[in-house]
């Protein structure tokens, strides 16, 4: 039985991981249907104009602005009718004549000698020729050539992540693929005789694997690409032998082993290999948390409860992915709430209560660190600093997952 070092606080555990987590420097190739909230690895410059040429900005008639001058809704400008363009024709190559208008529709090519669009709402037409109530100025309603984009500008920066708008610049371009950081590759490495794979039978005193599966959920949520090893038996061999395997990923994350009972056999293995950073956190639920680097690679140590896994992820392992996966810190969701029953830190540890909203009441979810249920039915956690109490009605602020 090995005892905790000494317990840090969350803000210096938080502090660590953040120092000796490193972002991805490996790129690839993606579609650019796949690439959304991707990393760019590379600045991306127009190769074309967008538009591509002139264009009508409405529907209606494209006129030389000084035709229409003086046209008001008793006075209308009479101007002689041609064809209609619409969107994807090639105007011909004749200059549009002054005193007269081309019937035009939103998106289309503008025809030579045209400078403005009339909207179809401000005009009539009857007999080959069309009535304009409503002067316009040069240019009005037209979209100019590369009004939105110059050939040769830097439309998306390295290292911005691609949303649907950037995606949307690289369509405008012709790109089919575009460079991106590869995503992190993070081992999840379950521990622990008693559990086993879902699908399969319970025998007595066994339990389903939940730590993967909600372990690779926040990977997966945080930008990274989780790749789940088989649980690994409760012997200093058997872990050995799975962590070797596993520090051929990016970072590795264990669940179970790292408290200290007889069978948690995690930290001695991550002593024996690599150096400990800390080992047991001053928070409530996740206490024997561990961090340690073994062969250059980051190895976060979780709690076999799940609750206190799943509370640990959110609170540790997100964020390190993020910014190995070279994305922003996430934005912090939040709201205020009245406290619909007292809730205390305890001596000495801070404590991520999870609650569930109801209007405006937040609503602690009490469960010991084993419920799965105690992360699963809230919404977001609040915070209870040492040795603190926060009496029922006190307005507190959610944190959202």
């Amino acid at each position: 039985m090995k005892p905790f070092g000494n317990l840090i606080s969350f803000e210096e555990a938080r502090e660590i991981v953040d120092r000796h987590v490193l972002p991805v420097g490996a790129v690839e190739y993606m579609p650019i249907d796949a690439s959304l909230e991707r990393v760019a690895a590379e600045d991306i410059v127009a190769l074309h104009n967008t538009p591509p040429f002139d264009r009508a900005g409405v529907d209606g008639f494209a006129v030389i602005a000084a035709d229409t001058r003086g046209a008001a809704l008793g006075n209308p400008v009479r101007l002689a009718l041609r064809e209609c363009l619409y969107a994807g024709s090639v105007p011909g190559e004749v200059k549009l004549a002054p005193g007269s208008a081309i019937g035009i529709c939103t998106g289309a090519e503008m025809p030579p000698g045209a400078d403005a669009v009339v909207m179809v709402e401000d005009t009539s037409s009857a007999d080959g020729y069309v009535n304009i109530f409503r002067s316009v100025s040069p240019l009005g309603s037209v979209g100019l050539k590369g009004e939105d984009i110059r050939k040769g500008e830097r439309v998306i920066e390295k290292d911005k992540m691609l949303d649907a708008g950037k995606i949307g610049v690289l369509a405008s371009q012709g790109l089919t693929h575009v460079l991106v950081y590869r995503k992190p590759r993070v081992a999840v490495m379950p521990t622990g005789e008693e559990i086993i794979d879902i699908g399969k039978p319970l025998g007595r005193g066994q339990l389903y694997d939940i730590n993967s599966h909600t372990l690779a959920a926040v990977i997966r949520g945080s930008g990274g690409e989780p790749v789940v090893f088989p649980i690994t038996g409760d012997s200093l061999e058997a872990v050995r032998a799975s962590l070797d395997k596993a520090l051929s990923a990016d970072m590795v994350v264990t669940s179970g082993g790292s408290s200290m009972g007889e069978k948690d056999l995690i930290i001695n293995v991550l002593e024996e290999c690599g150096e400990v950073f800390f080992h047991g956190i001053r928070i409530k639920p996740g206490k024997p948390t561990t961090f340690a680097v073994v062969g250059g690679k980051p190895v976060l140590g979780m709690p076999g409860y799940p609750t206190s896994c799943l509370l640990n992820a959110h609170l540790l392992l997100g964020p390190a992915v993020r910014k190995m996966a070279r994305l922003a810190p996430r934005r912090g969701l939040t709201e205020k709430a009245i406290l619909a029953e007292r809730v205390s830190a305890g001596s000495g540890r801070q404590r991520f209560q999870t609650v569930a909203l109801d209007g405006h009441m937040a609503r602690p979810i009490i469960k010991e660190s084993g419920a799965i249920t105690g992360t699963a039915r809230a919404d977001g956690y609040i915070v209870v600093p040492e040795d603190t109490v926060i009496e029922q009605g006190h307005e507190v602020t959610v944190n959202f997952f």
